[in-house]
């Protein structure tokens, strides 16, 4: 590790205002962040703790029906707290182990987006909205590439808002060590059609699969997944399995996803 200030406001306006300062950068749970400092790939000069923003933190339900996630909950609390969205609640409670569940923030998953993080497709797949100290940014357009999002230097996600669906289910293929995914599908019915984002599985980081979703609003069923497949020459491939692995997996894990729903 090396020499860095910390500061830990109290409010959001507080945090904002800290992170204007050149090279101060925002601290979640740090889970990610963390291990990037003691490897030295990133060397900001200042540390933003979000933690301890009371306004950042909570669940409730809005007017609409939507499940508010503060940007500062924690897994852990989104496992424990979150009713009516067994899906959601269930994702959470299977990131990490205890200890990263128990630091680990939504806010700071969605804006990490780490091309194997869970959160990212469940965002997707529910398109929910995700709300920073400056605007409201839907998740189709929230999502950019490798560990990119929409995010401007200093801006901070509040609040992520998820539409509840009909049925919902998230099923990931996990590697055994850290419990990332390998690939994971979260498959979403609403009223309006079915949405399915895949994580783990592309070199373009989490994105959904237009062709199952037209599939899945015909016949919600894991039959209607027949005959369809992705292209393993744009997935990921490294010492844990080739491109064309992570593509019959996503077939697989949405199957197994559609059904659970």
């Amino acid at each position: 590790m090396y020499a860095f200030d910390i500061e830990r406001p109290a409010t959001i306006a507080d945090a904002v205002e800290a992170l204007r300062t050149e090279e101060a950068q925002a601290l979640g749970g740090g889970q990610t962040l963390i291990p990037t400092l003691k490897q030295r790939l990133a060397m900001p000069s200042k540390l933003v703790s979000l933690s301890g923003i009371g306004e950042m933190r909570g669940i409730c339900r809005d007017d609409d029906g939507r499940v508010c996630l503060g940007g500062a909950t924690t897994h852990s609390e989104v496992a424990a707290g979150v009713e009516g969205y067994t899906a959601l609640a269930s994702l959470a409670a299977n990131i990490g182990d205890p200890a990263v569940r128990n630091r680990g923030t939504i806010g700071g998953s969605l804006a990490n987006n780490d091309p194997s993080a869970c959160y990212p497709a469940g965002a997707l797949a529910s398109g929910a909205t995700i709300v920073t100290d400056r605007r409201e940014i839907g998740s189709d357009n929230f999502f950019d590439g490798l560990f990119g999002t929409a995010l401007d230097d200093g801006e901070i996600i509040v609040e992520v808002r998820f539409p509840v669906p009909e049925r919902a289910a998230y099923v990931k293929f996990e590697q055994p060590a850290s419990r990332f995914a390998l690939v994971g599908v979260f498959v979403a019915k609403f009223s309006s059609g079915v949405r399915v984002a895949v994580t783990g599985a592309s070199e373009e980081g989490v994105f959904r699969w237009s062709e199952a979703e037209a599939a899945l609003s015909a016949n919600f069923s894991a039959d209607a997944m027949e005959g369809l497949n992705l292209d393993g020459s744009g997935m990921i491939s490294d010492l844990h399995g080739s491109g064309a692995y992570r593509a019959h997996l996503v077939n697989v894990m949405t199957r197994r996803a559609v059904t659970s729903a």
